[in-house]
């Protein structure tokens, strides 16, 4: 083949290449919650815009995918994370709803913990009795707020007996702690689509529970083209959508969070 050949052939498949090749798609990044709650099953069915990658994981592992570009948008539910990990990184913050932590556990409740007048008095009272406490351990939004709970009630679990990290999604840590008789911490509209494990709701009254989910546009040399519409439906279509879910008990599973987007400097 002559050097002018393979040129034009060159030319040819880059042209094609340019010709079959489809948009990339937006990359969502959320947390465990967010999918296992059934929030993320909103996107699937009613977002028609731009196709939507998602990736799921802790809100400190995607919080760090998205500081390292690989990520489009992302919503977590892990404040003090997304301060120090996005600052310099975000083009839009958006409030977009809050659901309430809970803290689970056996039916016979041995330490006492829906007796308790606050989420700190409620862990000091199952640091007290030495009872089982299943942690997720993962660096998620779940594990970020049990681990400032422990901190209030001025105890530090971790290589205690009674204290389990599972290393693991919310579910599952869930389904440990059945198996082991033992406390847990759980977002609620993710708690009360498990299976029947045998664990109860024991304490929800604080204003230290609540879980506020943010949704973040992503800083990108290039920013994906509907990354911003993505967000703005997302803080129309899908926050009215969760904000029409109730628990069980007719509560609402979601509140909304005040505010709109903003434009981060």
């Amino acid at each position: 083949m002559t050097a002018l050949r393979r040129i034009v052939g060159a030319l040819m498949c880059a042209a094609l290449a340019a010709c079959t090749s489809t948009p990339r798609p937006l990359r969502v990044g959320t947390t465990y919650t967010v999918q296992q709650s059934g929030a993320l099953d909103v996107v699937d069915a009613r977002w028609t815009g731009a196709r939507v990658v998602t990736v799921i994981g802790p809100s400190g592992q995607i919080l760090q995918s998205a500081a390292r570009g690989d990520l489009d948008v992302v919503i977590t539910h892990a404040p003090s994370l997304e301060a120090r990990i996005l600052a310099g990184h975000v083009l839009l913050r958006c409030p977009l709803v809050a659901s309430r932590f809970a803290i689970v556990g056996p039916p016979g409740d041995p330490a006492g913990v829906a007796r308790a007048r606050q989420a700190a008095d409620a862990f000091a009272r199952i640091a007290h009795a030495g009872a089982r406490f299943v942690s997720r351990g993962d660096s998620s939004g779940t594990h970020v707020k049990e681990l400032a709970l422990w901190a209030a009630a001025g105890v530090r679990p971790q290589g205690m007996a009674w204290y389990v990290e599972s290393g693991a999604d919310q579910m599952t840590t869930l389904q440990l702690a059945a198996e082991r008789g033992a406390y847990a911490i759980a977002d609620l509209p993710t708690f009360v689509r498990a299976p029947d494990l045998g664990l109860r709701t024991l304490f929800t009254a604080d204003s230290l529970l609540r879980n506020p989910y943010t949704l973040y546009v992503v800083r990108q040399p290039a920013p994906h083209p509907a990354a911003r519409a993505f967000a703005a439906w997302a803080m129309r279509t899908w926050r009215e959508a969760l904000l029409s879910w109730r628990l069980p008990d007719g509560s609402p599973a979601f509140d909304r969070r005040a505010g709109d987007c903003t434009a981060v400097d």
